[in-house]
C-alpha cells in the first residue's frame, strides 16, 4: 500500500485522483456478474462475509489473518464495520450486512450488501451544482444537476427523512423510466436496466445526497454496456465503474504500474509495440500520443500519467447516461420533470 502510485489530473470537472493500487485484484465485468449468480457453497461465501475475520485463505480466496471487524446495529439490523484491505483512500471503511444477502441498489461486489465510507473529500463532492431543479412537494430540498461527467442529482436539506423520501421517489421514477430518444430503457426483454448509486454526506449543518443515475443497457456495439468504458479504453480500464470511481478517484490495477514502465522504455527506444505481447494492447493509444508529443527521458513518465488521467475522464464520460451536450442535458431535465 505504501508503494501505491498516486497523482492528479486537472480537467474541466476539477482535479481527478489517479491511483495505481498494487494490492487490488483486477476483476472482469463478466466475472462480477457471474459471481452474483454462482451457487454459494464456499467458505467464506465472498470477500465481504464476516467469516473472513482471521481466515487463512486458500488458492482462490485471499488470506485475512490480521483482519478485524466491529459489530454494529443499524436500523435494527446486524451489521459490521471493517477497514478495507486495499485502502483506496484515507480511513476507507466498509459497513457490511451480517447476512450474505445481495445488494439492493448496486455495488462492486453485488453478492453482499454493503456500504463504503471514509475520511476523504472526492472531486465529485467539490463539483458545483450547475443546473438547479425543483421537485413538487419538496420546497425544503435544494436540488440540482452537478457539473460532472456522470449524471448526478444533488439533494441538500436539513431533514434527513425528507431527503430520503425524495431520493426514494427519484429512484422509483428512474427504475421505471424510458426515453427512447435518449437511449434510456427501463428494461429490455424483461431485464431491468436503471438503478442509482447513492452517496451521502454532511455539508455543514445540512445533509446531502448525490444520486448518480446508472443504466446497464448493452448493445451489439457495446456488449459490456453502452454506459460502460468503451472498448478503446479497455487497455487502461475494463472493469465496471464502481462507487469510488464515480466520485472521481481512479483505482487502476497493479499491472498498469509495470506496463507504463515498459511502455516508457519502448517509446524511448523506438521498439515495435505491436510485437510485444504485454504492450500491444496500448499500441493505438501510444501511437496517437507520439503524434502529439515529443517524448524525452525527462518527460515521458509525466506525459503517460497525465494521459492515463485523460482516459479516466473519458471513462467517466462514457459511463454518463446523459451526455454533457445540449441534447443530453435537455433529456436529463425531461427525466427530472417526470419525477
Amino acid at each position: 500500500i505504501a508503494k501505491d502510485k498516486k497523482w492528479t489530473y486537472a480537467c474541466e470537472y476539477g482535479e481527478l485522483d489517479i491511483t495505481i493500487n498494487l494490492s487490488k485484484p483486477e476483476k472482469d465485468p463478466r466475472a462480477i456478474a457471474a459471481a452474483k449468480l454462482a451457487p454459494q457453497s464456499g467458505y467464506p461465501k465472498c470477500a465481504l462475509c464476516a467469516e473472513n475475520e482471521g481466515y487463512a485463505g486458500r488458492m482462490n480466496h485471499p488470506a485475512r489473518q490480521n483482519h478485524r471487524i466491529i459489530p454494529l446495529e443499524l436500523d435494527s439490523g446486524s451489521w459490521y464495520l471493517q477497514y478495507s484491505p486495499y485502502v483506496y483512500y484515507n480511513e476507507h471503511c466498509i459497513v457490511l450486512n451480517a447476512e450474505h444477502t445481495p445488494m439492493r441498489i448496486s455495488a462492486s461486489i453485488l453478492s453482499h450488501d454493503h456500504f463504503q465510507g471514509g475520511h476523504y473529500t472526492f472531486a465529485m463532492e467539490k463539483a458545483p451544482v450547475e443546473t438547479p431543479v425543483s421537485f413538487a412537494g419538496f420546497p425544503d430540498i435544494a436540488a440540482g444537476i452537478v457539473k460532472w461527467p456522470m449524471s448526478v442529482l444533488r439533494l441538500t436539506g436539513s431533514d434527513p427523512d425528507r431527503l430520503c423520501l425524495l431520493a426514494e421517489k427519484i429512484l422509483t421514477a428512474w427504475r421505471g423510466y424510458t426515453d427512447e430518444a435518449a437511449m434510456v430503457f427501463a428494461e429490455t426483454d424483461g431485464t431491468p436496466h436503471n438503478t442509482i448509486t447513492p452517496i451521502a454526506r454532511r455539508r455543514g449543518e445540512d445533509f446531502e445526497l448525490d444520486l448518480v443515475l446508472r443504466n446497464n443497457l448493452t448493445t451489439p456495439e457495446h456488449p459490456l454496456g453502452l454506459y460502460h468504458p468503451h472498448e478503446q479504453l479497455h487497455h487502461i480500464k475494463k472493469e465496471n465503474i464502481g462507487l469510488i470511481e464515480v466520485m472521481g478517484l481512479a483505482v487502476r490495477p497493479a499491472r498498469l504500474d509495470k506496463e507504463l514502465a515498459l511502455l516508457k522504455d519502448a517509446i524511448l527506444s523506438g521498439r515495435d509495440l505491436r510485437a510485444d505481447e504485454t504492450l500491444q494492447k496500448h499500441a493505438d493509444w501510444a501511437e496517437a500520443l507520439q503524434g502529439r508529443y515529443t517524448f524525452t527521458p525527462e518527460n515521458t513518465e509525466q506525459i503517460l500519467q497525465q494521459e492515463v488521467g485523460a482516459v479516466f475522464m473519458q471513462v467517466l464520460e462514457d459511463a454518463g447516461v446523459y451526455k454533457r451536450t445540449p441534447a443530453g442535458q435537455s433529456a436529463f431535465l425531461r427525466f427530472t420533470a417526470s419525477v
